[in-house]
């Protein structure tokens, strides 16, 4: 994602549902209106950093939770990455991470 103002909003977005918070519950715990937090969310607007910080620490995430993109890479983006890390393990790391694999599929 290229626009850094939607990716970030997106991130929140998606920190703060994984906790199972409604974005009017986030946005009173912050201080805020919730049209000001939808406006975060859906990228049209950049929270102050002072406000990230409030957020950050109402979802007891690091402010650093927000930048984390590599789970939106494309699938081919990630087997490569996948196989360059595995290419390189030692033969017992590399049975071990076969047999976690093993267990998901």
């Amino acid at each position: 994602m290229h626009d850094t103002k939607k990716y970030l909003g997106a991130r929140i977005q998606e920190i703060r549902k994984q906790q199972g918070l409604k974005q009017t519950e986030l946005a009173e715990l912050v201080g805020i209106d919730s049209k000001h937090m939808s406006k975060i969310e859906c990228g049209r607007c950049y929270p102050s950093f002072e406000l990230l910080d409030k957020i950050a620490l109402k979802l007891n995430k690091p402010v650093s939770s927000f930048l984390n993109s590599e789970h939106l890479e494309s699938r081919d983006v990630l087997t490569e990455k996948v196989f360059r890390i595995i290419e390189n393990l030692p033969e017992d790391k590399f049975r071990l991470v076969y047999r976690i694999i093993q267990t998901f599929v």
